[in-house]
């Protein structure tokens, strides 16, 4: 095996599989999927390290504990369509699609987005496409989604993105309160999304996701 593929085996070990992620679908997509491909070229040293890896300012990949762990909650399945928010370069998507029948990776970065797309075609992951628009509209024309995930913060989430997911459908992200964080898993029943917190993280808030400020004189 190369190095990479040591880490990575090595991350399974001790970051996803102690963090009770049992689904076999999750852990092969980790052990099968390059991170180090998906990150910045000066950053392929953090790439397996149990944080968060910066791919641009305020955008990162999310640690590799939360993203397994999120994925173990939603349950996605192989015929479900998903919409991925905030791919970045592209991580995400690669290990959902090896998960589900599509993927859609929305970026709003036009560089991070073009730069998605080439890495995911390099590695042959042919169901997954990536959408260049502003993170908090979806993707609406590709909808209604089965799963939505976000990688990154929210502190509100924009009823653009509710509206897209089906009815019974799950959806997961990062609610961020100041310096805290919590996993939520979302279930969409007779068009309304009841929530439960799954466990503790953290991630820079996305672009179009942060609460509306009152001012108060």
């Amino acid at each position: 095996m190369t190095d990479y593929e040591n880490r990575r085996v090595l991350m399974v070990d001790t970051q996803v599989r102690p963090s009770d992620v049992t689904k076999f679908p999750i852990i092969e997509a980790m052990l099968a999927v390059p991170r180090e491909v998906y990150v910045p070229g000066d950053r392929r040293e953090a790439a397996y390290a149990g944080t968060n890896v910066e791919i641009a300012p305020g955008r990162v990949v999310l640690d590799p504990r939360t993203l397994a762990k999120m994925l173990d909650a939603l349950d996605i399945q192989p015929d479900e369509l998903v919409l991925d928010l905030g791919c970045g370069l592209g991580y995400s998507a690669a290990v959902i699609a090896r998960l589900a029948e599509t993927v859609v990776a929305v970026e709003d970065d036009e560089a991070l987005a073009a730069e998605a797309q080439r890495l995911l075609s390099e590695e042959g992951v042919d169901n997954a496409v990536v959408v260049t628009a502003p993170l908090a509209q979806g993707a609406a024309k590709h909808g209604p989604y089965d799963v939505i995930t976000l990688q990154g913060g929210v502190e509100a989430l924009p009823a653009a993105v509710a509206g897209q997911l089906k009815d019974g459908g799950r959806i997961a992200a990062v609610f961020v309160e100041g310096a805290l964080g919590t996993v939520r898993i979302g279930h969409k029943r007779d068009g309304h999304l009841v929530w439960r917190d799954a466990f503790n993280a953290t991630a820079p808030v996305l672009s179009g996701f942060a609460a509306r400020r009152e001012f108060v004189l």
